[in-house]
This record gives C-alpha cells, structure tokens and sequence, in this order.
C-alpha cells in the first residue's frame, strides 16, 4: 500500500498531539489546554488514535504517517509532562517490510507488551502487519498478511489485537478473506474481512471470513477493535452487510465459532464503525455513524445474548446542535454515564 492510498482512508486527520487539563479547585472551574506535543514529521505526524495508559503511568500512541524514515508512521510514548520519545519509526527496513500506515492504536498486554498493527506494506508488499513492542523500543513482527495467495489471511487491520483470557490475541481486518464473489477487493486485496488470531510467539490462524457464504448476510468490513466480554467471548461490530445491508454485531468464540446478534435495518442504525464496551451492567454500549430515526447515528445498548435497544437518535434537536455521526468508542466514567463524540 502506498502513503497516498493509506491518506485517502480518513476524513479527517489530527495534526498535534493535546491534553485537556480540567483545573478544578473550591472556587473556580475554568479549564486550561495544554498543548503537550507537536509533531514535526521526524518524529511522526497525523496521529490518528487515543492513547492508552501504560502500566508505568506514561502514554503511549501511534502516528499514520512520516517519521524517520520518511513514511509508515511511528509508536511514540509522552509523559504527562509532555516530554516525547519515538520508540520505533516504521519503514526502516527495505520495501517497508516492517509495515507501515498506523490507523490502529495499541494495546497493553498482561505481559507489559504493546501490540499494534499497520494497515499497510509488511513482508508481502500489502495487507499490513502484526506487531509487539516492548516499552523500550523493541519491535518484533509477528505476522505480515497476504502471506496466502490472494490475501485470503486478511489484510489492512485497522484496529489493535485484543488479548483473550487464553493469552493469545484477536483482531479483525477490512480486507481479505475468502471471499466466493470477490465483491469486496480493497486495492486488490480479495475479500470482506476477516478476525485472527495469533499466539504471542506469532502462530496465526484465520477464525473468520466475512461474506464466504456468499450473500454476506454475517457482514462485511468489521472497522472497530473487538472487546472482550466478561463471558470470554469476543463482540465486534461489521460496518456493511447483513440482511439489509446497513451492517451487523456479531459474537465470536476464542475458538471461532461466530454467531450474528444482531441486523442493522437503517430504522435502528447503520455502519457501527467504532468498538463497543461492555458496562457495569454487563450489557454492550455502541453507537452506529448513520441510520435511525433521522440518518444522523444512533446509541444503543446491546445484552449479550442479542437484545438491542436503540437509546439515542443524533439529530434530535433542532439545527443538528446534538451532533451527527459518533465516532469512537464509548467510556463509562465513575458517575456511571457514557461519554462520547460526534464527528
């Protein structure tokens, strides 16, 4: 994948790298933005994800594009006094085997590793790549996709791997797959998605492949990050597909055994993009980018078993002044309310 067709990808693009500092005190709430970072392209630019938490208490991210070498993006880490430190640039080894384009953001393991993927290059030329690094800098590939003719391994991850109780990790991509009809192909990659997973020592098995039956009644294009339930299994969201093609939630084992919960009709969503979270309650919280009772994007509240409940229609207010389109995952504060964003 070149750096112009991972570009094309978004929307929008963040440039620089900010905190949002609330300076509460007994007799005032006025807030104060600290701008921490910006980026300067050696060190990376156009960081598109969150960041998480390390367990060393410093934050850590991923950048899309530029870097040292030019191109494939950067994993960096700030504390939060804002002092920056690249721990790896991508594309610095020849033809970008290493990968390159970080759509994905990262997730910490119960080893203290980070693993992330890219969404483009790696040893086969396209498809992205699988990766671990420590908190140091160290980076190791754990697997390059379109390693299997026609890319039917999966390619172009644009969310992290998950970590199941098994310790072995679980991820979806937007591309590849065995795909029947080829109905799906992205930049020559055949397929409709898939979900992996992979050891940490990197054995890699494909669970999953969206639209191999055919009609692609279980989904297509699964975007988000999957999330773990307290159950042990796996719940994602496909942006396209399903029975009336607004796309669909699916569960799936750590054995890969995949279950659709629920189809999207346009009337209560379309298009969940962005990973769900699972509350307190134990019930699933998403939102969808459009469809609902006035095409601008929907909340809802998922029960593991399948019983979705739409709790919000985007738009509802007069002028939009509401919002349009939520973007990213959904968090539940110690208050017990979710928080969120429109795009």
């Amino acid at each position: 994948m070149t750096l112009k067709s991972l570009r094309t990808r978004a929307a929008f693009i963040l440039t620089t790298l900010v905190l949002v500092v609330a300076a509460l005190t007994a007799s005032a709430t006025a807030q104060t933005f600290t701008v921490l970072d910006s980026f300067n392209g050696a060190d990376g630019s156009n960081p598109f994800t969150g960041l998480i938490q390390g367990i060393d208490g410093n934050l850590y991210g991923t950048a899309l594009n530029a870097g040292a070498n030019g191109q494939g993006g950067t994993v960096y880490k700030i504390t939060p006094s804002g002092s920056l430190t690249t721990l790896y640039s991508f594309c610095a080894q020849p033809g970008c085997t290493d990968g390159g384009g970080m759509w994905a953001g990262l997730t910490q393991a119960t080893n203290g590793n980070l693993y992330g993927t890219t969404a483009g290059w790696g040893a086969n030329g396209q498809g992205g790549t699988i990766f671990k690094i420590t908190l140091s800098g160290t980076m190791t590939v754990l697997y390059s996709f379109c390693s299997q003719s026609a890319c039917t391994d999966g390619g172009e991850p644009f969310a992290p791997p998950v970590e199941g109780v098994d310790g072995n990790f679980y991820g979806t991509t937007i591309a590849g797959g065995a795909n029947p009809n080829g109905s799906c192909d992205i930049n020559g990659q055949n397929g409709c998605g898939t979900i992996y997973k992979i050891t940490p020592g990197g054995t890699f098995t494909t669970l999953h492949t969206f639209c191999s039956n055919g009609d692609c009644t279980d989904g297509i294009y699964p975007w988000g990050a999957l999330v773990r339930a307290n159950d042990g299994n796996f719940y994602g969201g496909a942006a396209g597909g399903g029975v009336y093609g607004q796309g669909t939630i699916f569960k799936i084992t750590p054995g890969g055994t995949l279950t659709t919960l629920h189809q999207f009709t346009w009337a209560d969503g379309s298009s969940p993009q962005q990973p769900m979270i699972q509350a307190t309650d134990g019930n699933l919280y998403g939102a969808t980018n459009g469809g609902g009772s006035h095409n601008s994007g929907t909340l809802f509240k998922m029960s593991p078993s399948g019983t979705l409940t739409t709790l919000y229609n985007f738009c509802s207010l007069n002028g939009c002044t509401d919002g349009i389109g939520p973007r990213g995952a959904l968090v539940q504060a110690n208050d017990g309310n979710f928080y969120g964003t429109t795009l």
